[in-house]
């Protein structure tokens, strides 16, 4: 049991630890690493805060990051990219939604990581979670899994890429398609060539802004699925809407770029900043009873939708590949 002199030491550290989240040192997976290492061994002196406090940062960080969503050049280039896309993403979903039942993972977890390998990794998993109401763990759990996955593919896409001799376009289409985060898709494309990264960030847009339809499905399917919201009304994801609207913003307002770019940055240090209350969520206990499966599914899915695009990518199936 921890002393009141312990707890008031730690108070402070966790906040000067948190804040740390903000500056530009700290990535995303290192972040939830660390929340969830400070959880592990001094235990969350804000247990019962950081959650509530976690959920609304989530909401305006996903706001945030619709000001860096260059609409215009998806629309504008990503004609051809947007319905492959599209393509990609229901036919993840429906595979992920199928292997979740499967391997028997918990219902919430099993959708984010879901979402986050059709979509766009930690972005998608972040705006789905309100939607759907998932408990904090669930959301931690799911970023882990797809953080691990997105720093195994930095390397692994290009090394890959180089052995199997693919064209630049070909690695595009494939790491746009198959890697879940834009970062981890940007920095593979960028180390395999510069019209590799080029197309990439097209396809890969055109893969993010699926994230409006898929929580707005998830929120009425959730609604169908339990009894008791049939008497509520529906409680529309709002920071989808103004996501949607900071979109639109930065692709009509062009002079006020450099400010939608400075809000867009700002809500991804905002994100990391939540990754890192969420990580601190974490406890031996939990972690002991979600298990492997998780992980599994992860894997799992990454591998076959991984393999699939790289078979359709080298028969030239892929439009653009």
């Amino acid at each position: 049991m921890t002393d009141s002199r312990t707890t008031d030491w730690r108070k402070p550290a966790f906040v000067v630890v948190a804040l740390l989240m903000l500056t530009p040192w700290i990535s995303a997976p290192i972040a939830l690493a660390a929340g969830a290492a400070f959880a592990l061994t001094l235990g969350n002196p804000f247990a019962a805060d950081s959650g509530k406090l976690a959920s609304k940062l989530l909401k305006l960080a996903v706001i945030g990051l619709g000001f860096g969503l260059p609409l215009a050049l998806v629309l504008d280039q990503g004609g051809t990219a947007l319905w492959v896309a599209a393509i990609a993403v229901v036919v993840t979903l429906t595979l992920g939604l199928a292997l979740l039942r499967l391997f028997d993972v918990e219902r919430d977890t099993g959708r984010l990581i879901t979402a986050g390998t059709a979509i766009c990794g930690g972005s998608a998993i972040a705006a789905l979670a309100p939607a759907i109401r998932a408990r904090s763990e669930s959301l931690s759990v799911a970023l882990a899994c797809v953080f691990v996955l997105n720093a195994l593919a930095l390397y692994l896409f290009p090394w890959i890429g180089h052995l199997l001799d693919l064209s630049q376009a070909q690695f595009a289409v494939w790491a746009a398609l198959a890697i879940h985060d834009t970062s981890s898709v940007v920095g593979a494309a960028a180390v395999y060539g510069d019209e590799a990264l080029a197309q990439a960030t097209v396809f890969k847009l055109a893969r993010a802004l699926w994230i409006v339809p898929l929580v707005l499905l998830f929120t009425v399917l959730v609604r169908r699925q339990d009894p008791h919201a049939q008497a509520r009304a529906i409680d529309w994801p709002w920071f989808i809407g103004l996501f949607v609207l900071a979109a639109v913003a930065r692709a009509l307002i062009e002079p006020l770029t450099p400010l939608f770019d400075g809000l867009a940055l700002g809500a991804r240090r905002l994100l990391v900043l939540v990754l890192f209350l969420v990580g601190s969520g974490l406890s031996v206990e939990l972690l002991r009873r979600i298990g492997h499966r998780p992980l599994v599914l992860a894997v799992t899915l990454w591998l076959i939708v991984s393999g699939a695009v790289l078979g359709l990518v080298l028969g030239r199936w892929i439009p653009g590949s």
